[in-house]
């Protein structure tokens, strides 16, 4: 297994703080460095941080969130773009987009050489689990949606028909009609 950085070994509120750090324009890299080696020396940890080792984080972590960033985009452009269908169609084009992320961390992972941990696996085969029960529940949803229109649409028509004084073998056999052509 690959050593972890020694901003990995830091306990999570020190990395929230670092975080906070490097997101705050008024402070620089270097006195970010300085600001984490006191806190760091208050609590008795062991390490300090250096600057390549807080710009390599630094850096890192831009690239998470410029590849995020880009990824809200692609997907406000496509929901802005389907706005105007039916709701389940944005569902499903945000599932097969988190599926293909899901699909690219983990290639990246596979090709960097990198030891993939198990609760990684564990994270990534529960988040494809639950979009594919996502995906699943959507499509019943949908399903019902179209079975209940029908349903009304056949009530509306019979009633009319009624209305207009049609047969019952006319009624019935335009029930049967729309309960088996509207999709």
């Amino acid at each position: 297994m690959g050593q972890q950085s020694k901003i990995d070994r830091l306990p999570e509120a020190m990395r929230t703080q670092l975080n906070d750090y490097l997101r705050d324009p008024a402070i620089t890299q270097k006195e970010a460095t300085a600001r984490m080696n006191m806190l760091l020396e208050e609590i008795g940890h062991p390490e300090k941080l250096d600057k390549s080792t807080v710009n390599r984080y630094s850096l890192k972590m831009e690239k998470i969130g410029e590849r995020l960033r880009h990824s809200r985009e692609i997907a406000k452009m496509w929901i802005g773009k389907l706005g105007a269908e039916p709701q389940g169609e944005v569902g499903k084009l945000l599932n097969e987009m988190v599926r293909n992320l899901a699909f690219e961390a983990a290639v990246n992972v596979a090709d960097s050489g990198e030891v993939i941990e198990p609760k990684m696996l564990k994270d990534l085969a529960l988040a494809v689990q639950r979009l594919e029960k996502a995906a699943k529940d959507n499509t019943e949803t949908e399903r019902k949606i179209r079975d209940e229109s029908k349903k009304e649409a056949a009530q509306a028509v019979e009633k009319e028909a009624k209305r207009q004084g049609a047969s019952a073998a006319t009624i019935d056999k335009l029930r049967e009609a729309i309960m088996s052509e509207i999709s």
